[in-house]
């Protein structure tokens, strides 16, 4: 079996020229072949080659979008919320004058998503997949008389213009897979580290981060009010708006340790040199806001 996406008559060539050229022995052919035909007879591929399709019409129904939305909440980490526990961010109030919504992934099923769902190395937009964004899970969830303001990048003058109560603050790594996704700084894609400089040095914000993996968050760290990882959230994204207004507690932990800086990488639990930004298995908690 082989996973060459674009050219796959190249790679037969190549390889049918070195075994006609003895740098790949027929045994080593055969023994590949092999070991993939066990998979398949051990599937029942040879009896039953096609996919059963009796279920196929409860796909994508709403009871697959409840258990999705479901993990979404459960899923997400709370890495800061206030200064300390006697002045909470979250959970957010619904009831506001204004809130402003602003970040690169706020709108953007397909950035939710990320590689390896709609298409291989995943897409950017809304227009490849049907789910809810975080924008509008986060619209469906305020108070009717709450006015939602939403800008992918304000600059500091359109903050201090606007007499916003809170903002939302949605940014983090762009789709990949494989190879793709290799980075040697795992910072947030631009422009969102301006967004949050922007936005959380003059109002009150959460910032949430969409991303597969811990991201560079240290060098604003202090300016955040609140700060939630979703990792990839999906197509439910209104998942993420019910627990940052309370509908639902946070009680995610991290899968994995958040580093300071990509220097001090590799870096795990026991390490000489362990120094987290936010050691494994760290995850603030919240209650309900209508908890008894």
């Amino acid at each position: 079996m082989i996973m060459v996406p674009y050219n796959h008559t190249e790679f037969i060539n190549i390889v049918t020229d070195l075994v006609n050229n003895n740098y790949i022995s027929m045994d080593r052919i055969d023994d590949a072949v092999r070991r993939i035909l066990q998979v398949k007879l051990t599937l029942g591929l040879f009896e039953t080659p096609l996919a059963d399709e009796t279920l196929v019409d409860q796909l994508e129904s709403q009871a697959h979008r409840d258990l999705a939305r479901e993990a979404v909440r459960k899923s997400l980490v709370l890495l800061k919320n206030g200064e300390n526990a006697d002045a909470p961010v979250l959970p957010l109030p619904k009831k506001a004058s204004r809130i402003l919504v602003a970040g690169s992934h706020a709108n953007n099923l397909g950035y939710q998503c990320g590689g390896w769902t709609a298409t291989w190395q995943g897409v950017d937009g809304n227009n490849y997949t049907a789910g809810t964004t975080i924008l509008s899970g986060i619209s469906a969830a305020v108070d009717p008389s709450t006015e939602i303001v939403y800008n992918n990048n304000p600059d500091a003058d359109f903050i201090k213009s606007n007499n916003f109560s809170y903002d939302i603050v949605v940014v983090g790594e762009t789709p990949y897979a494989e190879t793709a996704g290799d980075s040697l700084n795992l910072t947030i894609a631009e422009p969102g580290p301006s967004t949050i400089l922007n936005v959380c040095g003059n109002v009150k914000c959460v910032v949430v981060t969409v991303s597969g993996r811990p991201v560079v968050i240290e060098p604003y760290e202090s300016q955040i009010d609140a700060l939630v990882a979703t990792w990839l959230p999906g197509t439910e994204g209104q998942g993420v708006a019910d627990v940052l207004f309370g509908d639902y507690g946070f009680t995610g932990k991290l899968p994995r340790t958040w580093f300071k800086t990509v220097d001090q990488l590799p870096m795990n639990v026991g390490d000489s040199h362990y120094d987290p930004l936010f050691p494994y298995d760290f995850g603030l908690t919240t209650k309900p806001v209508n908890a008894s």
